[in-house]
C-alpha cells in the first residue's frame, strides 16, 4: 500500500473513502446507496468529484 500512496495520494484516498463506505454499510444495498454514500465520504475528504458523467466509449 505504501507503493501506491508514494505514486498516486489521490487514487489512495479515493479507495480508502471506498473502503470507508464498504465497512460502515456492508453488502447488500442498491447502487444508489452506495453512490450518496460516497458523495458524503468524497465531501469529507475534500475529494473533487462529478456524478454520472458522460464518458465517451469507443467498443
Amino acid at each position: 500500500m505504501e507503493q501506491i500512496t508514494r505514486k498516486d495520494p489521490q487514487t489512495h484516498e479515493i479507495i480508502g473513502a471506498a473502503m470507508e463506505v464498504h465497512k460502515s454499510l456492508g453488502a447488500g444495498f442498491l447502487e444508489a446507496v452506495y453512490q450518496e454514500a460516497l458523495s458524503i465520504e468524497f465531501a469529507n475528504r475534500n475529494i473533487k468529484w462529478k456524478k454520472e458523467v458522460n464518458l465517451p466509449v469507443d467498443f
